[in-house]
This record gives structure tokens, C-alpha cells and sequence, in this order.
């Protein structure tokens, strides 16, 4: 069955470039971004790596944690992470799962139950293994994605996402599209104008009965 949104994110062991991990215990009380790849030593996945290598301080900044997933041993990542430094000018220093056996992409419902894993998988064999999930410190899914191996995937909107998610978390409040932190929010249904009017007393403007927007609160 396919992992949705408020559904708790499974749990598991694994061993990682920073040795074995318990993922519920490692998430803590932390936010998670897990994000996997088909196979190390692809294009895009190395440019991804790397760009999430240089931006990891901002997930940190917002109580967040950082962890990658391979269809690989985890010797196999050590020598793809001097690789994705070379060539793209950052050192991976969240850890990566060694996921050869696949036992993780089928319990986030990447890849059938019934898979197969044996040596001479190539990236094509495990392309659905190229998912976002973004899980909050409740061990909740808060956001899935996936992405064909064609399309590098844009981590700012992550990010974005997760700014969204957290201001949600703390103030009650929903995003309009293509939102940016600073721009007006959403009071959602929920809320019925009174309250709104106890919450917000310098005002909110109301669009239609059920779009009331408000300034981003904090």
C-alpha cells in the first residue's frame, strides 16, 4: 500500500555511511528529509547529492536533518562521495543508506513487495527509487514526491516546503500558491472569523467566506 500524507513513516534499521542507524531514534525530535536514489554513480543523483551537501546548514537552521538512500553498499557510497566532491564542490556530510537488498524502497513503497534484488541491478531496474519524503518529529509523512530519473529535482522547493510545513505547525495557518516566507497566508476553514478576529486583531481580509488571508504571523 502506498505511503500517504499523516501516515507514519516506517520504521527500520540500516547501516549508513555513519554506521547503523534506527531511524525513528535518529530522526529524534527533529524534522527528516529522506531522499533516495536508484544507484550510485548516476548523473543527476551526483549533482543532487551535491547541491543537498551545500545546502544542508539551511534544513539545519530549521531544526531539520538530512539523509540519502542507495540502491548500493555502503562502499560503494563512500567512493561515490569523492566523487560527487570533485565534481561538484561539496563533501556529503549526512549520512547515506546502503540499501542493496531494497529493503527500504519497498517498505516506503518505491519498489513492489515482490522485487528482487541481486547484483547486476541497474539504475533503470530501481528508477522509482527516487522519492522525497519529508517526515515531521511526530514520525508522520508530511510530503511525498517522486521524480522520473530524467528530471533533476529542485531542493529549494523542499525547503520552501518545509517553511510552509513548519509555520503551518506553529501558527495554524495554510499557504497560497507558489508562497514565499514573508507573503500572506491562508486562514484556514477551521477557523471561523471570530476567532480570526481574537487571533489577528490588526485585521485580515476576506476574498470570499471561505479565503481569508492574513500577514505571515511571526
Amino acid at each position: 500500500m502506498s505511503l500517504r500524507i499523516n501516515d507514519t513513516a516506517p520504521d527500520f534499521e540500516a547501516e549508513t555511511t555513519q554506521g547503523k542507524i534506527h531511524f525513528h531514534e535518529w530522526i529524534g525530535d527533529k524534522w527528516a528529509i529522506l531522499f533516495s536514489h536508484p544507484k550510485d554513480f548516476t548523473p543527476v543523483c551526483t549533482t543532487e547529492l551535491g547541491y543537498m551537501a551545500r545546502i544542508e546548514p539551511e534544513f539545519t537552521k530549521r531544526g531539520a536533518k538530512l539523509i540519502g538512500l542507495s540502491a548500493d553498499p555502503v562502499d560503494r557510497h563512500a567512493a561515490w562521495s569523492h566523487d560527487i566532491e570533485e565534481t561538484q564542490g561539496a563533501s556529503v556530510k549526512y549520512p547515506m543508506i546502503a540499501d542493496a537488498g531494497l529493503e527500504v524502497a519497498k517498505l516506503y513503497n518505491m519498489l513492489p513487495a515482490d522485487e528482487v534484488a541481486a547484483d547486476g541491478r541497474t539504475a533503470v531496474n530501481n528508477a522509482t527509487v527516487r522519492s522525497v519524503f519529508v517526515i515531521g518529529p511526530d514520525k508522520k509523512v508530511k510530503l511525498t514526491l517522486t521524480y522520473p530519473m530524467s528530471v533533476g529535482r529542485n531542493f529549494d522547493e523542499i525547503l520552501r516546503v518545509l517553511d510552509a510545513l513548519q509555520l503551518n505547525a506553529k501558527h495554524t495557518v495554510a499557504t497560497p500558491v507558489n508562497w514565499k516566507p514573508g507573503d500572506d497566508v491562508i486562514i484556514p476553514t477551521s477557523v471561523s472569523d471570530e476567532q480570526a478576529k481574537a487571533k489577528y486583531p490588526g485585521g485580515f481580509t476576506t476574498l470570499k467566506p471561505y479565503l481569508r488571508t492574513v500577514k505571515q504571523p511571526g
